[in-house]
C-alpha cells in the first residue's frame, strides 16, 4: 500500500481539500506534520468534519504552532525549534495522507525546507497545482525541484478552474494527470464523497 505526501505549488492552492478527497477515496489515515496557526480550525480538523468513512484516523501532528506564517518563523516566537529527526510517521496498517505546509521550499528551521521532510519520510508526492497567472512557472519549479532530489512523484491533481493550455503545458514535463477537482465556494461532506470513484484507485 502506498502512502502519498500532498504537496502544492504554493499556499492556498487547495492542499487540505485534495487531501480530504484522497483519504475519504482510499479510506487512508491523514497526518499533518507541522500545523502554523489556525489550531482551532486546523487542517486536521477540516478534513476529520469533511469525511465520513469509518476507518481513517486522525493523528496528531508533530508541531502546533500558534502563528499563521512560515514554520520556521511561528516556531521561533513559539520558542521551539523544529526538528525533523523528531518527526516520525505515526503507527498505523493503514494507507497515510500526509499533508505538507504551503509549498516544497517552505522552511521548517534554518537550514530544512519542507522538501527535506519529504526525503526522510521516504513518500511518493502528489502535487496540487492551481491555475493563476505564473502558476506554469511555479509549478514547473516544483516538479523540477522533486526531480533533482530524486524524489518520486506519482502525479498532478489540478483544483479549480480549467486553463488547457496551461495544464497541457504542465503535462508536457511526462508528470502524470491524476485527476481535478472542480472550483466550490463551499466544501462539504458531499463534496468531498462525490469525488471518491475518482481518486480510488491510486
Amino acid at each position: 500500500m502506498t502512502d502519498y505526501f500532498v504537496t502544492g505549488i504554493g499556499t492556498d492552492v487547495g492542499k487540505t481539500i485534495v487531501a480530504a478527497v484522497l483519504t475519504e477515496a482510499l479510506e487512508a489515515d491523514y497526518w499533518k506534520p507541522v500545523q502554523a496557526g489556525d489550531l482551532d480550525r486546523s487542517d486536521s480538523i477540516q478534513v476529520g468534519q469533511l469525511i465520513t468513512n469509518t476507518k481513517s484516523r486522525i493523528h496528531q501532528e508533530a508541531y502546533r504552532l500558534t502563528q499563521p506564517m512560515s514554520p520556521h518563523a511561528a516556531a521561533r516566537i513559539d520558542g521551539v525549534e523544529i526538528q525533523l529527526e523528531s518527526i516520525h510517521r505515526p503507527e498505523t496498517s493503514n494507507r497515510l495522507i500526509i499533508e505538507g505546509a504551503g509549498g516544497l521550499m517552505v522552511p521548517l528551521n534554518d537550514k530544512r525546507c519542507i522538501i527535506d521532510l519529504i526525503r526522510q519520510l521516504d513518500v511518493e508526492v502528489i502535487l496540487v497545482s492551481q491555475n493563476y497567472l505564473g502558476s506554469i512557472n511555479h509549478t514547473l519549479l516544483s516538479i523540477d525541484a522533486l526531480k533533482h532530489r530524486n524524489i518520486p512523484v506519482k502525479g498532478i491533481i489540478f483544483n479549480g478552474a480549467e486553463n488547457s493550455e496551461s495544464e497541457q503545458f504542465i503535462l508536457n514535463t511526462g508528470i502524470q494527470l491524476l485527476g481535478r477537482l472542480n472550483h466550490h465556494e463551499r466544501v462539504t461532506k458531499e463534496t468531498v464523497a462525490s469525488y471518491k470513484s475518482r481518486f480510488s484507485s491510486l
